[in-house]
């Protein structure tokens, strides 16, 4: 675990008079490199060509979702409370956590509404017009959810573990956390790439409060919703999470009318999904050869890799396979690159993929309201001189 020290650090050695939880308007985010969608809260994606230049995304590279300010945290009074169906509830401090083992992960994170600007062509959507720079690959430190969880006992009749941040979202006229939940069996894997983690570390230094400082879940092939930030509470119950952002937002519907939210279950694994990252969109390029670059996640199923992602310039008449580069681990993406032959009809790049689950981008994904999911075969549109 990182230390609480470190944790202090990487704060800014903010600390709030009697220990109490506040949001704050005030609180400035850490200089990156992104293209902000919005300050308030932080809403941001990193420059394509950035994105690419390493497997592992550097911290200030990779995107940040946030539904409201990042909370102000006081490391000393922080406790993370553990309840519901468990037979032992605790209020855990961050002294109290870093007597778990410590355990260290490399995994994806992607926002379930990456390319969600793409579906605005056949219909308007809500929400942060991500392009497809919501996604980045990191390195974790923290403590396996699954050992929290046996030292609270859980009761044989749990099936769902839900998870709730610290941060204030006015909702409904109300305010409410952030909230998250997954079912029991992913929760209690306890070692291995796929085990869920109360991570407090990013890319081997503590968590920066953009990224949820001090402790937030990290789940291995679901989408970036089910990983909590500044998380402040978990509760082991017998149904998935009654919070807005599992029972209501986070779902698949054509219409957000009362019985599409019913109807529809939370999402959880993260389909296929690939993009070209260079050239940039509406680059000037010359006719001849030409190199590009992307990225490629195979679907978040245990054991799932990538096998063949394929680039075309005309059409998809004709397609390329291209290479795939970094470490092929689970999880995660994998980068790639590829040369094709443009000439002065060339008016898109195209790129699909196909993954060891069978899984396979289409070449049009249906239209829903939220704008969730798009992992259509990625179109590029160019100008050859």
């Amino acid at each position: 675990m990182i230390t609480r020290r470190e944790m202090l650090l990487a704060s800014g050695g903010i600390m709030i008079a009697g220990g109490t939880l506040t949001s704050s308007r005030a609180v400035a985010a850490e200089p990156k490199q992104l293209v902000y969608h919005s300050t308030d809260p932080n809403n941001a994606e990193p420059k394509l060509g950035d994105l690419v230049k390493s497997w592992i995304t550097p911290t200030k590279h990779f995107y940040v979702r946030s539904h409201a300010p990042n909370p102000v945290i006081d490391p000393d009074e922080f406790q993370l409370k553990v309840e519901g169906m468990v037979n032992r509830p605790s209020s855990l401090s961050l002294k109290s956590l870093g007597r778990f083992k410590p355990h260290s992960t490399t995994a994806t994170l992607t926002c379930a509404g990456n390319r969600r600007s793409e579906y605005n062509k056949e219909g308007k959507v809500g929400g942060v017009q991500w392009q497809s720079g919501a996604i980045g690959n990191a390195t974790w430190q923290g403590i396996a959810l699954a050992d929290v969880l046996k030292q609270a006992e859980v009761t044989p009749d749990a099936k769902h573990v839900w998870f709730e941040g610290l941060d204030e979202i006015e909702k409904g006229g109300g305010i409410i956390p952030f909230g998250g939940s997954i079912p029991i069996a992913k929760a209690m894997i306890g070692s291995g790439a796929g085990a869920p983690l109360l991570a407090n570390g990013m890319n081997d230094a503590p968590l920066t409060p953009d990224h949820g400082y001090p402790l937030r879940t990290l789940v291995p092939g679901y989408i970036g919703a089910r990983s909590v930030k500044w998380l402040g509470r978990i509760v082991v119950s017998d149904r998935p999470s009654p919070n807005h952002y599992v029972a209501t937002a986070y779902k698949i519907v054509r219409k957000t009318d009362p019985i599409d939210w019913a109807e529809s279950g939370p999402i959880y694994r993260y389909p296929i999904n690939a993009a070209i990252c260079t050239p940039q969109p509406e680059t000037k390029l010359a006719a001849g050869e030409i190199d590009l670059t992307g990225y490629v996640l195979p679907t978040g199923r245990p054991g799932t890799t990538v096998q063949k992602v394929l680039v075309s310039a005309d059409q998809g008449k004709r397609w390329t396979e291209a290479t795939t580069v970094g470490k092929d681990s689970e999880f995660c993406w994998q980068l790639w690159n590829a040369k094709v032959n443009i000439t002065a009809t060339t008016k898109r790049l195209m790129v699909r993929a196909l993954d060891s689950s069978g899984g396979f981008m289409p070449y049009r994904v249906p239209w829903n309201a939220k704008g969730y999911l798009q992992n259509s075969w990625y179109k590029l549109p160019v100008q050859v001189n």
